[in-house]
């Protein structure tokens, strides 16, 4: 096995001869075998071990074991501990879940802090059976059955060719220690009831299934990838990028086929699993959306727009008298002037004696009017959002500067006539959005 890890690693792992990286290493036997295969072969390696005190002096023996293997191997050697139950009931997940973001984030910090891009893990052949039947028993797309991948931006796994029996019997016949963890044979925990029942009888089916189902899983990954690529192209066609959201048109969606496989890969990126509750989304009223934790989805008339979950922000902002610039909700600088001079939409000329401070800059409301400047009476907002064209989104980012709640100016489009500049006027204020 040695000489085959040798030349997987030349052939497909340069990056691990070329830099130091990560190994993480529990004590258990499959990242202990990685880690005398690479110390074997003269890799530059520290070892990472986190202890998630579960099994009480359990967990204490596999990090001293961990740490005389370093030691061992003349390795700088990290470790952490975590208070994983603690945890558990602080985000409210699963145990596996709990220790895999503990000990990801863990991971990140310490390369971070040591100036190392690659974390090496020891999943093999196995793990990936054991993925996709997880996956494929949950109900996936097919990004989900290509099994766990060889190389990430900041992860390698140089052990996914090689056999949970391979690895054994390199173990033994070279007489190495490990740790063994108890819990890894109790079947309660799904992936532990694949290992021992499920995947010893699909390989007695067929004497070549690990070898078969590996291929199988290349022609998934392969697959996957056209899909990707379709998807991507097909978002330059539909996904039309406005200023804080990506407008898309709900009759080009309608075109396409099978349909609900398309939104699902549409919109998967943004949180959007279920395809028939956008599907249902495209026939329902203007104002319905979704929401996935970070994105909404809005039905406006003929498109549904997309846009990223923000903070939201004080609905009303005040301007006291003499302020010269504010910087929330919006740019805006203030000043007094003694004639007209540039214009244009980001700025205005109001009278003085017209305003009553402190001016305020909020969102709109029902009911809302104003005189347009250049224009004579009265228009509701409402209107006069819908003569411009405002999709939901443009109307609920917009902002008003209004004056005793009369309003003022829709900022960046349209002044009020009730504050213009006239014979009377004595004191002139102009009013500009700044730029970053």
């Amino acid at each position: 096995m040695l000489n085959e890890f040798k030349n997987h690693i030349t052939t497909n792992f340069n990056n691990l001869k070329e830099n130091s990286f990560l190994l993480a290493c529990s004590g258990g036997i499959d990242s202990v075998v990685l880690a005398h295969l690479c110390n074997n072969l003269n890799l530059n390696f520290a070892l990472a071990h986190c202890n998630f005190n579960l099994r009480g002096d359990e967990s204490d023996f596999d990090e001293q074991f961990v740490r005389e293997l370093a030691s061992l191997f003349n390795k700088d050697i990290y470790v952490t501990s975590f208070n994983t139950k603690a945890y558990m009931k602080e985000h409210k997940t699963s145990l596996q879940i709990a220790a895999r973001e503990l000990r990801y984030n863990w991971f990140s910090q310490v390369m971070k802090e040591n100036h190392i891009n690659t974390l090496v893990t020891a999943h093999h052949a196995d793990d990936s059976i054991e993925t996709f039947l997880i996956n494929l028993s949950r109900g996936t797309g097919i990004e989900g059955l290509t099994g766990i991948p060889e190389k990430t931006a900041t992860i390698s796994r140089p052990l996914l060719v090689f056999s949970r029996e391979q690895i054994t019997a390199y173990a033994k016949g070279n007489h190495l220690q490990w740790r063994e963890d108890k819990s890894n044979s109790e079947t309660k925990y799904l992936r532990n009831n694949i290992r021992h029942t499920i995947v010893p009888n699909l390989k007695e089916l067929h004497p070549t299934f690990l070898a078969n189902f590996l291929q199988t899983q290349k022609y998934l990954s392969d697959s996957f990838k056209i899909v990707t690529k379709e998807i991507e192209r097909l978002k330059t066609i539909l996904f039309i990028e406005k200023d804080s959201f990506i407008s898309i048109e709900i009759e080009k969606l309608q075109a396409l086929e099978p349909l609900k496989t398309y939104l699902f890969y549409l919109f998967q990126p943004y949180g959007f699993t279920h395809a028939l509750a956008i599907s249902e989304l495209m026939h329902a009223m203007s104002g319905k959306e979704l929401h996935s934790s970070t994105h909404r989805l809005l039905k406006d008339r003929e498109y549904l727009l997309l846009q990223e979950i923000t903070e939201i922000v004080s609905d009303v902002y005040f301007i006291k008298e003499g302020t010269k610039e504010i910087e929330n909700p919006i740019k805006l600088k203030i000043e007094q002037v003694t004639a007209i001079t540039d214009t244009s939409k980001a700025i205005i000329y109001v009278s003085k004696e017209a305003l009553n401070f402190p001016l305020t800059v909020r969102k709109w409301k029902t009911g809302d009017y104003f005189h347009p400047f250049g224009m004579k009476g009265v228009k509701k907002l409402s209107k006069f959002y819908k003569d411009e064209k405002y999709s939901l989104i443009d109307k609920e980012e917009q902002w008003l500067l209004c004056s005793n709640d009369q309003i003022v100016w829709v900022i960046g489009k349209r002044a009020d006539n009730r504050f213009k500049i006239s014979n009377k006027t004595k004191q002139i204020v102009k009013i500009s959005v700044q730029h970053d």
